[in-house]
């Protein structure tokens, strides 16, 4: 079986966790990293014994023989670098947030369906151990064949004081959009993953934090196709009580006909069948990484489903419909009314 030659674009904070997780993947080797900070570039490149270093993609591109990119950069370079990836014909995963704006994002998503090329957005919540168990939980009709709500409280506490989130992404605090653009969005396709495509969302978006330029506190209400109802409560000023916080981002309680399923900040879940005893669950997870290791899951996922020449959860198709309600929570907010992903939908691509 051939080893899949892989390009990693970007040596920032996050992509330790990438490069990581591709030196405990068998079938790939990176070959390559590549970033305008050849000095971090470099550092990765020792760290992880990745080969060739490079400070210019066009270089990387030309000198190495391929067959996908992993795109770890801010969202404002990824435009230009799918555009100039794509034609190439080579897959490419790629960190969200996807764009900054519905314009590059519509580019974006012009480029991979014009080359018709393999693209998976990098969305690991959804592929956190405990979300993955959930799901199962639920399939199996463990808390009953009807789903009734999903409550999720966050509290990563990183976003107080004047220097907040300068020691780990300091470009947090120039963002105009923060909470829902930078971690809502992973709770929008979490949400999705377990209850289905929502139908209508409400919002109320705030900034507590003076020194910050978005929001950084909200409440969302989710309405689904199924019936059921989602809460996403995060505020990221003040502090909850784990021990870490950045492990499962807060709590979250999901209900249905028959009990109730619970996950705890330290990634425990408990069911509680309706008249009977909660009782903890038990399943696999650890502290690897980046929250229980799901950089490894995602990653594993693009791999196994590139050689199968099968669909990705995370297309970038799938993905849109996740911007799409994203789009919608901003809308809800700034109009004060419920609204509809399909009231988006003409500004992001159909």
């Amino acid at each position: 079986m051939k080893t899949l030659q892989g390009l990693c674009i970007g040596a920032g904070y996050f992509s330790q966790f990438h490069f990581d997780a591709w030196q405990r993947i068998p079938e790939v080797q990176i070959v390559g990293v590549c970033d305008t900070n050849q000095d971090a570039a470099q550092a990765r490149a020792d760290e992880f014994g990745i080969p060739q270093v490079f400070g210019d993609v066009s270089d990387a591109l030309r000198d190495l023989d391929l067959d996908f990119v992993d795109i770890i950069t801010r969202p404002d370079t990824h435009m230009a670098l799918v555009e100039q990836i794509a034609p190439l014909g080579l897959a490419m995963i790629c960190q969200k947030p996807l764009a900054p704006d519905a314009a590059q994002l519509n580019s974006i998503m012009a480029a991979i369906r014009q080359a018709k090329v393999p693209f998976m957005v990098h969305e690991n919540f959804r592929f956190q151990p405990w979300y993955r168990e959930i799901k199962k939980l639920l399939n199996d009709g463990v808390i009953g064949s009807k789903l009734h709500s999903l409550y999720f409280q966050s509290r990563p506490g990183d976003g107080w004081g004047a220097d907040a989130y300068l020691d780990r992404q300091p470009y947090f605090r120039e963002m105009p959009r923060l909470l829902i653009y930078e971690t809502g969005v992973h709770f929008i396709d979490t949400f999705r993953y377990l209850a289905g495509e929502v139908e209508e969302v409400f919002a109320v978006l705030r900034r507590l934090n003076p020194v910050i330029q978005g929001e950084d506190t909200g409440l969302v209400t989710f309405r689904f196709a199924s019936g059921a109802i989602g809460v996403w409560d995060a505020n990221r000023y003040n502090e909850g009580t784990a021990a870490d916080p950045r492990y499962t981002f807060g709590r979250f309680l999901v209900e249905g006909d028959g009990g109730s399923i619970r996950l705890d900040d330290d990634g425990r879940i408990f069911v509680h069948p309706l008249g009977q005893s909660e009782a903890e669950h038990q399943y696999a997870r650890n502290h690897h990484g980046f929250a229980s290791d799901c950089v490894f899951a995602t990653q594993s996922h693009f791999v196994d489903q590139l050689r199968a020449g099968a669909d990705f959860e995370t297309s970038g198709e799938e993905y849109l419909k996740t911007l799409k309600v994203q789009e919608a929570v901003y809308l809800s907010a700034e109009k004060n009314v419920p609204v509809s992903p399909t009231a988006v939908s003409s500004s992001l691509g159909g």
